[in-house]
């Protein structure tokens, strides 16, 4: 996919701010300046009195006079914001945020109330789009619950970079799976061969010890019917989600749900190995359904009820499979078949930190409250489950089935 044809909104504004320093006469020659020194030079020619505010109408009239350098959806948000102050006034930091697209939670609200303002067509309506752009609009009506922020990303997204978390985990994961199907000679339901247990990668209690099982899990599947809606999952819901918030934040979700599933397995399922990637699969994808729930209305997404509910029947599916598969008889007693808790273990980790992520597009997480309480409340988990791994299994002399 290429990229959009219209520059970003960071780079348009840049050269918003050089191309009203070339327009003062007076103005010394200078060594290029960084960022922020463009966003304080600009700032200040409507600031003489250095007093760290500028009026709106200032702010407006230099927006109207230099609209032709900005997209069009971004001046929208620009007058929206100036539109939002009932004082008058537009500080510097916020000004700063606006110019170089570091959206606080501040100017969120800010944009919120100025957007009732806005009165110009929905993207969706937009006409004449090509393929490329008709992609970014429908990822974003798939994501995003606030026309907004719709129209922000749509404006700003370039493809780079790709989203390349989701498509590398997952072309891994069928290496990997392929690999052991050939040197296993099976293919269906792998897990029931007795070698399958000899991999390094497998989590296994009796390993437990040995701290990349409890992240490595992810690589090796049941059999093609488990990896291949793991990997469905992964693209249709984990690619939208990268392609808006980023791999960092996605990556964030996806591994601290394959954390939270293998920990939580070595706490309520103490003698059953775990396998597959259904951890920080089951995160994202709950973390999409809360957002889809809680933003309903916002929510723009065709046939949204109906494609819930196929969601929600394959991850049951799923689970029930990892259910039956738990509790049948073993291939290699006296170990059991692998759990099924890291499935909740993922949905945990997506109701919680997740919707908070989802919920948050391009705002600081560390301006929002409840992504500090989730966070400490997922630390507390991974301290006390360590711990658990420590001192537990000794305490209650369980017995485990031998290592591999």
């Amino acid at each position: 996919m290429g990229e959009h044809p219209s520059p970003s909104p960071a780079v348009a504004a840049c050269a918003e701010a050089e191309r009203i320093e070339e327009l003062e006469p007076e103005a010394e020659e200078r060594p290029p300046a960084a960022p922020e020194d463009h966003w304080k030079v600009l700032f200040d020619q409507f600031d003489p009195g250095n007093t760290g505010y500028i009026s709106t109408g200032k702010f407006r009239s230099l927006l109207e006079s230099h609209s032709s350098k900005l997209d069009p959806h971004k001046r929208e948000v620009l007058l929206a914001l100036a539109d939002s102050h009932a004082d008058g006034q537009i500080c510097y930091q916020d000004f700063v945020n606006l110019m170089s697209n570091k959206r606080s939670n501040s100017f969120r609200q800010a944009i919120l109330q100025g957007n009732r303002r806005l009165r110009s067509k929905a993207l969706l309506e937009e006409k004449g789009l090509n393929l490329s752009q008709r992609l970014i609009r429908h990822v974003a009506y798939e994501t995003l619950p606030r026309e907004i922020d719709r129209k922000w990303y749509y404006d700003s997204y370039t493809c780079c970079p790709p989203p390349w978390f989701m498509i590398t985990v997952t072309l891994l994961e069928v290496a990997f799976f392929l690999y052991n199907g050939v040197s296993l000679d099976q293919f269906v339901l792998q897990v029931t061969h007795p070698r399958y247990l000899k991999n390094s990668l497998v989590y296994h209690p009796r390993l437990r010890a040995q701290a990349w099982r409890y992240l490595t899990y992810i690589f090796m599947h049941a059999g093609i019917e488990h990896l291949g809606l793991n990997v469905v999952l992964q693209l249709l819901v984990g690619v939208p989600l990268e392609m808006v918030h980023g791999a960092t934040r996605i990556g964030l979700v996806y591994v601290a749900g394959v954390v939270a599933g293998s920990l939580a397995v070595s706490v309520a399922d103490m003698t059953a190995p775990v396998v597959g990637s259904s951890g920080g699969v089951y995160a994202l994808v709950s973390a999409h359904l809360a957002n889809i729930v809680m933003n309903w209305s916002g929510m723009k997404c065709q046939f949204k009820l109906l494609r819930m509910a196929v969601a929600l029947i394959c991850m049951s599916m799923e689970f029930g499979r990892a259910v039956w598969l738990r509790f049948h008889p073993s291939a290699y007693p006296p170990c059991p078949h692998p759990s099924f808790v890291a499935h909740l273990g993922g949905v945990a980790v997506g109701i919680t930190l997740g919707v908070v992520v989802l919920r948050n597009y391009e705002q600081r997480l560390q301006d929002q409250s409840l992504w500090w309480i989730f966070v400490a409340m997922y630390t507390i988990f991974v301290l006390f489950a360590i711990f658990w791994n420590i001192f537990a299994y000794t305490l209650l002399d369980l017995k485990l089935p031998p290592p591999p």
